[in-house]
C-alpha cells in the first residue's frame, strides 16, 4: 500500500484577526484545526519542561504576537483542491509543507546533531556516535525521544554548564525532575560518585536507564527512582539518608518554590543546590523562597530568557 502523505498548512495571523479565520475557516467546510497563541505557548512551556528542548529560538520569535492556525490534507490533486477551497476568500500568509506518514515519528531526528556545550561537555545523538569527538571534551550520548530533554533548550544548558562548575568528583549528585536523565548522567562523566535521578513521571526511569547504559554507567552508580519529591515525605527522608555535593532541579518556578523547602535536608555541608527552568520574570520570586528557606543565592546565570541559580545552606 503506498504510503499516504499529507500537507501541513500553516496560517499565520494577529491576534485581533483569528476569531475571523476561524469562523472563515469553519464556514469554508474546515472540520478541524489547531491554534497556536503566543500566550497559550508560553504558559505551556512553564507547565511541560518536557517539551522545552524542542522550542528554540526560532520558533519563540515566530510565535511573537502572532497566532498560528494549522490545518492538514492530502498531499496529491484531491487534497490541494480542497486546501483551495477552505482558502478562499482568505488574504493572509501561509505555508503549505509536505509531512510523510512516517515523518511524524522521525522526521525530527534531523534537527539533532553533535552539539558542544560549556567548555567540555559534548552532547551526541545516539545515531551520530560513529562521528568521532572533539579532542578534549567529554561525551555525553543520548537518545533524543519526543517526551524527554536531549539538552537544546537555554534552561537545560545553563544547567550543564553549571555542572561543570559544581560538579565535585568523587562525591554523589541528586536530579529531582531527571527526564531523561541527561544532567545527572553528565554529572557521572564529569566526574561524580554516584547518581540518584528522581521524575514523577514512571516512563522516566527506563529512559533514564537506558541513556546512562548508552554511556558505559551501570546501576551500580545510577539509580533513578519514580517518585514526587514534594508530597512522598518518605522518599524525602528515604533520599536524605545521605547528603548531596550537588543537587539540581531543571524544573519550573511553581515546583522549586515549594521544593526550596526541603533542599537543606538533601545538601552536605557546602554542597550547591543548582536550580533551573526559571523564567526571568519569575526569577526573583523563587530567589526569595530560596533565601526565605535557608539558602544564600551565590550565582545566577541566564540565557535567552531563562536563569538558573546556584544556592549554598546558610549554616
Amino acid at each position: 500500500m503506498d504510503e499516504i502523505r499529507w500537507l501541513e498548512v500553516v496560517i499565520d495571523a494577529p491576534r485581533q484577526e483569528l476569531d475571523g479565520l476561524c469562523a472563515r475557516l469553519t464556514a469554508n467546510g474546515v472540520t478541524g484545526l489547531a491554534i497556536e497563541d503566543e500566550a497559550e505557548f508560553q504558559q505551556f512551556l512553564e507547565q511541560n519542561k518536557q517539551y522545552w528542548d524542542y522550542v528554540d529560538d526560532e520558533l519563540l520569535e515566530r510565535m511573537r504576537g502572532v497566532c498560528r492556525v494549522k490545518i492538514y490534507v492530502t498531499d496529491d490533486q484531491p487534497g490541494r483542491s480542497q486546501l483551495e477551497q477552505w482558502l478562499e476568500g482568505i488574504d493572509l500568509p501561509y505555508t503549505a509543507l509536505p509531512l510523510g506518514e512516517n515523518d511524524w515519528a522521525h522526521s525530527w531526528q534531523k534537527y539533532y546533531k553533535p552539539m558542544a556545550v560549556g567548555e567540555r561537555l559534548y552532547i551526541v545523538p545516539e545515531w551520530e556516535r560513529d562521528k568521532g569527538v572533539p579532542e578534549g571534551k567529554v561525551p555525553l550520548y543520548l537518545n533524543p525521544g519526543l517526551t524527554f530533554g536531549t539538552g537544546n533548550h537555554a534552561s537545560t544548558q545553563l544547567c550543564l554548564i553549571g555542572l561543570e562548575k559544581y560538579v565535585q568528583p568523587g562525591q554523589p549528585v541528586l536530579d529531582l525532575g531527571c527526564g531523561s536523565g541527561i544532567l545527572s548522567i553528565a554529572a557521572l562523566a564529569l566526574g561524580a560518585s554516584t547518581a540518584i535521578g528522581v521524575d514523577i513521571d514512571p516512563k522516566a526511569v527506563d529512559v533514564a536507564y537506558e541513556n546512562a547504559a548508552m554511556n558505559g554507567i551501570g546501576r551500580d552508580r545510577y539509580t533513578v527512582r519514580a517518585g514526587d519529591v514534594l508530597s512522598d515525605r518518605a522518599l524525602v527522608q528515604e533520599l536524605a539518608r545521605q547528603r548531596y555535593a550537588l543537587v539540581l532541579a531543571n524544573i519550573v518556578a511553581d515546583v522549586i518554590i515549594p521544593l526550596s523547602a526541603k533542599a537543606g535536608q538533601l545538601l552536605a555541608p557546602d554542597g550547591v543546590f543548582l536550580c533551573s527552568g526559571i523564567i526571568d520574570t519569575r526569577a526573583d520570586e523563587v530567589q526569595a523562597a530560596l533565601e526565605a528557606n535557608g539558602l544564600w543565592v551565590f550565582d545566577r546565570q541566564e540565557r535567552s530568557g531563562w536563569v538558573a541559580l546556584a544556592a549554598r545552606s546558610r549554616g
